[in-house]
């Protein structure tokens, strides 16, 4: 395929002419496999960093909406109390409708049980969501580190190859595995 234009022609001979001396230096041709590698690590840890902060945030909502039900949960069995409790007050009361009313007042208390058992079980739930907030949220902050830490690592990896020079290669080496043992500790 022919170069269209003049200038497409130059920067095709200059990527041939840099491909050809990469080829020839061991240090260009390590440094470029190792950014490369490093890209892939640093997506697959921003990738869990943003599950992370999604999962933390979903988890939140789950502990307020768990919350509110247990609110209505408690408000039902106040209001299961205070209906027995009338109801009890006016069975003691003398007259026809007493032992309806104390019909009703058993019935009320009979049900509470059941309602009181119900919020509970809601405010567990909201534990259990408020926990996997937490430990998401946890993650999500060394995760960032450890994202940080890869693309740190890049940045310097390029600088070996702009400067000839092995040590920012090895000092790349070196942040890379820290952001990497760092993201895997967190799911320790």
């Amino acid at each position: 395929m022919a170069a269209e234009s003049p200038l497409e022609e130059l920067e095709a001979h200059e990527h041939a002419h840099h491909a050809s001396e990469a080829a020839g230096n061991p240090l260009i041709a390590q440094v470029t496999l190792t950014i490369a590698v490093l890209a892939v690590a640093a997506a697959v840890v921003a990738s869990l960093e943003t599950t992370e902060g999604d999962r933390a945030i979903v988890a939140k909502n789950d502990a307020v909406l768990e919350q509110n039900r247990a609110t209505d949960a408690w408000n039902f069995f106040q209001a299961k109390s205070l209906k027995k409790n009338l109801y009890a007050l006016a069975a003691d009361q003398p007259g026809p409708k007493a032992a309806a009313y104390a019909k009703v007042a058993a019935k009320n208390e009979s049900e509470q049980g059941a309602i009181q058992k119900q919020a509970q079980d809601l405010e567990r739930r909201r534990d259990a969501a408020s926990a996997l907030a937490e430990r998401s949220e946890h993650r999500h902050g060394w995760l960032t580190i450890a994202a940080t830490l890869l693309h740190m690592s890049i940045a310097i990896a390029t600088l070996a190859i702009i400067l000839g020079r092995r040590w920012p290669w090895v000092s790349s080496l070196v942040l890379a595995a820290a952001g990497v043992a760092l993201a895997a500790w967190v799911y320790i």
